[in-house]
Formats: C-alpha cells, sequence, structure tokens
C-alpha cells in the first residue's frame, strides 16, 4: 500500500480529499502538512505542523508515493499580491520539490478553470505559473484538476460567494459545449475525482476540467 502527502487538508476541497484518502485501502499512511493542529484522529493519519519557511526542515519526514496539493487562498485573506504568490505558487511548487526529491511519483495539483501562464489576469496568471513550474518536475504522473465555482456549504461566512453559488446552481444546466469546463463542482465532489485519479494513472500528464472530474466520478 502507498503513502500520501496531502496540503492545504483543512481546505475546503482538501478535507474531503483527506477523509477519502484516509478510507482508501490503497493507503497505509497519510502524511498531512498544516498549519494547526487537526481535530481529527485516524490509526493512517500523521499530522506536522509547517508552512512554507519549514518546509527545508520537514523534509526528511515528507517522504510518500504521492503528493497532493489542495492549497490556496483568496483576496480577501491575503489581499496583498506578494504574499498570495508564495501561498498559490511558491508553497505548492516547493512541496512538490521536496516531495519529488523523496520519491514521489505523482503529484495532484488543484488550480482553477482557465490557468494560463501567459495571462495579463493575476489570479490566472499565477495558477498557470504554479502548473507551469510543477510540470517541469517531470513526475511520473502529473494530475492537474481545473474546477470553475466550487458549489457546497462552507463553515466560512461569506454572502457574496454564496450569491455567486446560487447564481451558478442555476446556470449549470446550461453550460453545455465547449462552455462545460465552466459548471460547477462541489468541494466533496472534487475531491472524489481527484481520489478516483489515483487509480487511472497511465498518462504522463492529465489535465481535468468539469467533463473529466464528472466522468472520474462515475467511476
Amino acid at each position: 500500500m502507498k503513502t500520501a502527502l496531502i496540503f492545504g487538508a483543512t481546505g475546503f476541497i482538501g478535507s474531503h480529499l483527506l477523509q477519502d484518502l484516509l478510507n482508501s485501502p490503497d493507503y497505509s499512511r497519510v502524511i498531512a502538512v498544516v498549519r494547526k493542529p487537526l481535530a481529527l484522529n485516524h490509526p493512517k493519519l500523521t499530522v506536522l505542523i509547517g508552512d512554507l519557511a519549514s518546509l527545508p526542515a520537514l523534509k526528511p519526514q515528507l517522504v510518500a508515493d504521492e503528493i497532493f496539493i489542495a492549497l490556496g487562498t483568496t483576496r480577501k485573506h491575503t489581499p496583498d499580491e506578494a504574499e498570495y504568490y508564495k501561498i498559490d505558487h511558491d508553497y505548492p511548487l516547493r512541496a512538490a520539490e521536496i516531495a519529488k526529491a523523496n520519491g514521489a511519483r505523482s503529484v495532484f495539483l488543484v488550480t482553477a478553470v482557465g490557468a494560463n501562464a501567459g495571462s495579463g489576469v493575476f489570479y490566472v496568471r499565477t495558477k498557470g505559473e504554479v502548473e507551469r513550474d510543477i510540470r517541469a518536475l517531470n513526475f511520473d504522473h502529473t494530475h492537474i484538476f481545473r474546477p470553475s465555482m466550487i458549489l457546497g456549504e462552507r463553515d466560512e461566512d461569506r454572502p457574496r460567494e454564496r450569491l455567486f453559488i446560487a447564481i451558478w446552481s442555476v446556470l449549470n444546466p446550461l453550460l453545455a459545449g465547449p462552455a462545460d469546463r465552466y459548471r460547477g463542482l462541489t468541494g466533496n465532489e472534487i475531491a472524489h475525482a481527484i481520489a478516483n485519479a489515483t487509480r487511472h494513472q497511465t498518462e504522463k500528464v492529465r489535465i481535468y476540467h468539469w467533463k473529466e472530474m464528472a466522468a472520474l466520478l462515475r467511476t
């Protein structure tokens, strides 16, 4: 059985993904790197307290077959672009570099629909640059998940986001053909798709939009 290493385990997608990995018979151990202790105990789970600055010191413990990266912030929480870039680009890249150096063969990365390193839009460019730089690490298998609107109830009160989610729920069935990549999925569904993708690793690089993630939910 395999060892999984997950970053972002307290986030909306990552928390669901952590549960999926712990429940999977494919993994004997799951290592979660978080900033604060988790209110969760499981015989498979190892929790390491850390962040971007402490990753080098944690390196000997970050040994896994596969790394899962669901890190990210919002402009509300991190308005400074330099700090935002550290969380959405530098931290995922450094985590992937260490895992690769320690023998990880596969990386599973959550970015966003429209990710493009050449974009003039900061958010889209940042997502594109982290994709580009992690792909350059040359894992045996690189899986990139590009969700659009992430649906579902969050613990945190976000009135504006709730409004967008309500609108998206109405628009979802109307997004067809090339526009279907903008259809929304719940955080739980995205996590399930990622977990299911671990059983289908044949391509060097695979990018998943709504259609590909929806297909994984049926496997």
